[in-house]
């Protein structure tokens, strides 16, 4: 498994437009942050995890000309805005986007790109089939995936478990029933908007402190904003098997024989 942090930014990204601060400013390209996404390539399949406003630029960079599934966490825009822009790897294909998500989520997207259902879609127009993610694991092409429930704030979200690997991001709270989906991972990816606390996203002690419980041989910080600080400064602060994400940082993940 390849796992590959498209974007490693909260929803304004990084630099926020207008703001004077040393991350903003930072020569440091891991200070750069478009919004989040990831894209996993595991036996043959390629997944993407969101779908956000940056993603036209995320899969030029990534060289990305084949997407098998998305999967999509919740509904927010700096998850689901730029569904669009996977629409000429989808042509090439020759078949419609498959898209994974809560009931919830999938009614927003039938009405955010409501051009795509209609009966007689116009010439272009992208192709959608949508899956709907309840509690119990799915499979995309063989591959297993296991729905992750967590909270952001009071909305229902979805975290993802895919083999030894798990993603999940804008959470503020994971139940212990959901954290023992995740236990005996090779890498977990996990949101940590900054250092103080904040309402609806876990902060880095946060994080760090489910980290420290599920013990993952190795663990990312996604969902970053510009109050985390600088990168080569708030990165001294970690566990050695711990780092702050960045975008275009990859793992890959071996299985056991």
């Amino acid at each position: 498994m390849k796992v590959t942090l498209l974007g490693t930014g909260t929803s304004q990204g990084v630099p926020v437009v207008g703001c004077q601060c040393a991350v903003c400013h930072s020569d440091d390209t891991r200070d750069h942050r478009l919004r989040t996404a990831a894209f996993i390539e595991v036996d043959g399949v390629n997944i993407l995890l969101d779908a956000g406003p940056d993603l036209r630029m995320q899969l030029l960079r990534e060289n990305i000309t084949h997407v098998d599934a998305v999967l999509i966490t919740h509904e927010h825009k700096d998850h689901l805005a730029g569904l669009d822009d996977i629409r000429p790897i989808y042509f090439m294909m020759k078949e419609p986007m498959q898209i994974y998500a809560m009931p919830r989520v999938l009614k927003v997207i039938r009405k955010d790109f409501d051009y795509a259902f209609k009966q007689n879609p116009y010439p272009g127009a992208p192709a959608f089939t949508l899956h709907p993610v309840y509690d119990d694991p799915f499979q995309v092409k063989g591959i297993e995936i296991t729905p992750i429930h967590v909270r952001h704030l009071t909305l229902p979200i979805l975290g993802y478990r895919i083999q030894d690997m798990a993603y999940i991001t804008d959470g503020s709270f994971i139940s212990e029933t959901e954290l023992q989906k995740l236990k005996g991972l090779k890498l977990l990816v996990i949101n940590a908007l900054r250092i103080k606390e904040h309402y609806s996203h876990f902060n880095l002690q946060q994080a760090l402190a489910i980290i420290e419980r599920l013990q993952p041989e190795q663990a990312t910080i996604t969902h970053i904003s510009h109050e985390m600080g600088l990168y080569a400064e708030t990165s001294q602060l970690l566990p050695k098997n711990v780092q702050l994400g960045y975008d275009g940082l990859s793992f890959e993940i071996t299985k056991n024989e």
